[in-house]
């Protein structure tokens, strides 16, 4: 895993100094070495962190003539026998490295490379001769790719902060991002938070000819429901996981583990067979997970590294990741995920994580409300619908009203992904600037739109695998790995075991008894009783905790009451949100987290005092 940086510019004068300050802002994703190519239309920098090949894996690689440049971010789990029919078709290798699969793939296969690959990458490859720019994102998102056109002129990288250090590049806020984000926790369109700087969505490639440029998809994940047993169900599960795991154990570096209570890094960590398991929880019995793991742990003849993260260690670091995160982000595990990669880093160079298999094997509690709902849903929609209204009015709380009025609509009007902060009318009410961002409902629609005639927990899981996946769990997972120069692979989101998820029907998915039932099923074989049935956690944090403690409550109210937040919100309706928290009155503590997240990571990149 590395970082990338580069531009297609004929009108700077020291293309050098420009490329080398945009390298040292991405210097933490590879602190190992670093190299670049630059000639009279592009400079291409990269930072190195050393897996494979470790004497002779340098970047950018060339082609036999030198015609083709690469940087790459990412692995080639399967270059290996890429290579070996490379070789056999005549292209001549300078080392062992996975990046040169790349380069040589590229000429045999020209854009089709891509069918060819299982891993995690992001990358580019210039064409001195054509003068054109190749670049694509992989499967899932696992690696970023961030870019921007103006006046002919193309700046890209793996994170945006190298993008702004470009002397040509704007930084100005993108209030319709802002908007959106309120309701999803996330960045969640295609245009960043910065104003022109947008992500090359997953599974899809550019090329860039002329200034202009072309962006396709290349793959979409599809689910096909086939007919079969359980037991053979479960039988491709394991075996398929077992395969991926140790696919993604290549390396010539130590290699460890993540591990929390949970079923997911439990069964990696369970197939792994590595050195070390790593943990971190919070000094509160509800929200730490190290003694489930340090129990596991043992269970398996794996030492487990754990740390207790301290309330104030918690709420000090929440400006470096906001930094690191490039843009708002509000989920709070991410902060645990910062430490415990902190942690990791002191003993390995990657390490594997659980992220994906509840997209792919139907992991989240909310994916069971369909088959909750199923016998009230069989009602005729007119009345529920009638009968939703008039409990609307109902200006008081009661057990079932929340039922009743979900239950009314049906999937595509009511779930927009795992996270739903405010509501269009709440920030709207929120927000002291207007914009042009959809309804959340509408801008989801088009994903809705392919997957019409799946089953709702299908249409689920699609949506998440299309929108909290990337803007999610895998932003944060990359962010904050490599904040700490750690790589992070993850053997559930595989090709491979994606072809084996996709034909599991929702019955062996989600059912009444649990969620990812036939996922857990394959864990069991591997792990004792008690955690693959353990109830879905995460990283569990306590921040609805903290907010109502004195210490907690003051630091977000001044936040709350600063010039940036009057700025952008009315102030007024962001106390009122912290005190009714704190009165017990709702639990908003993820509202609030969302506000509070956007006002630390603007004092990052704006430099403004709030």
């Amino acid at each position: 895993m590395c970082g990338f940086c580069g531009f297609i510019d004929t009108n700077l004068d020291d293309k050098d100094l420009v490329l080398t300050n945009m390298m040292d802002k991405i210097a933490h994703r590879g602190p190992d070495s670093s190299g670049k190519y630059i000639d009279d239309y592009i400079g291409m920098g990269f930072r190195r962190l050393s897996f494979l090949d470790l004497a002779a894996g340098a970047q950018p690689i060339y082609n036999e003539d030198g015609r083709f440049v690469l940087t790459f971010n990412g692995e080639i789990y399967n270059f290996q026998a890429i290579r070996e029919k490379l070789i056999a078709a005549g292209h001549v290798f300078k080392t062992h490295s996975d990046s040169e699969v790349l380069i040589h793939g590229y000429e045999e296969y020209g854009t089709d490379l891509l069918s060819h690959l299982r891993g995690m990458f992001a990358f580019v490859i210039w064409d001195k001769e054509e003068q054109t720019l190749f670049g694509a994102r992989d499967f899932f998102g696992i690696k970023p790719f961030y870019y921007t056109l103006f006046n002919n002129s193309f700046v890209y990288a793996s994170e945006i902060k190298s993008i702004l250090d470009h002397p040509g590049v704007k930084k100005e806020l993108n209030e319709e991002a802002l908007e959106t984000y309120l309701t999803f926790q996330y960045s969640a369109l295609p245009e960043t938070f910065f104003k022109d700087i947008f992500k090359l969505p997953p599974a899809h490639f550019f090329v860039l000819k002329e200034g202009k440029m072309t962006i396709n998809r290349y793959w979409e994940p599809v689910f096909n429901e086939t007919d079969g047993t359980l037991e053979d169900f479960v039988d491709t599960i394991d075996a398929g996981m077992k395969e991926s795991i140790e696919a993604h154990k290549i390396s010539d570096v130590e290699v460890g583990c993540f591990l929390s209570s949970g079923v997911d890094s439990s069964y990696v960590a369970s197939c792994f067979n590595g050195d070390n398991t790593f943990t971190v929880g919070f000094d509160n019995e509800n929200y730490n997970e190290i003694s489930y793991a340090k129990e596991l742990s043992k269970e398996i003849n794996i030492p487990n590294k754990h740390k207790v993260i301290s309330p104030e260690e918690y709420w000090q670091v929440l400006p470096k990741v906001q930094y690191h995160m490039d843009e708002p982000l509000a989920d709070p595990s991410a902060v645990a995920l910062y430490f415990v990669s902190e942690l990791a880093s002191k003993h390995v160079k990657g390490v594997l994580s659980g992220e994906g298999a509840d997209e792919l094997f139907g992991g989240y509690n909310i994916y069971k409300e369909p088959i909750d709902t199923a016998k009230y849903r069989s009602l005729p929609k007119a009345f529920r619908k009638f009968l939703a209204t008039a409990v609307q009015l109902v200006p008081f709380s009661f057990k079932g009203k929340n039922f009743l009025i979900r239950a009314s609509k049906d999937i595509e009007e009511r779930f927009v992904g795992n996270a739903y902060m405010f509501s269009v009318k709440e920030r709207k009410a929120l927000l002291k600037v207007t914009t042009s961002a959809k309804d959340p409902f509408e801008f989801v629609k088009p994903i809705y739109d392919k997957v019409k005639t799946k089953e709702d927990v299908t249409k689920m899981q699609y949506l998440d695998m299309h929108m909290w996946l990337a803007g999610d769990i895998l932003l944060k997972a990359d962010k904050m790995s490599m904040a700490h120069s750690l790589e992070l692979r993850v053997p559930f989101l595989d090709k491979k075991v994606f072809e084996i998820a996709s034909k599991i029907p929702v019955k062996y998915k989600v059912n009444k008894e649990n969620t990812k039932y036939a996922m857990r099923l394959a864990a069991k074989r591997n792990l004792p009783q008690a955690v693959a049935n353990k109830k879905k956690l995460g990283f569990p944090v306590p921040i609805r905790v903290w907010l109502k403690e004195d210490t907690y409550y003051n630091i977000v109210k001044d936040t709350f009451t600063s010039g940036v937040a009057d700025k952008y919100f009315d102030t007024k309706a962001l106390i009122s949100l912290l005190d009714n928290h704190r009165k017990g009155k709702a639990d908003n503590s993820r509202k609030i987290w969302t506000v509070f997240m956007f006002l630390i990571w603007y004092k990052e990149y704006f430099g403004e005092s709030i």
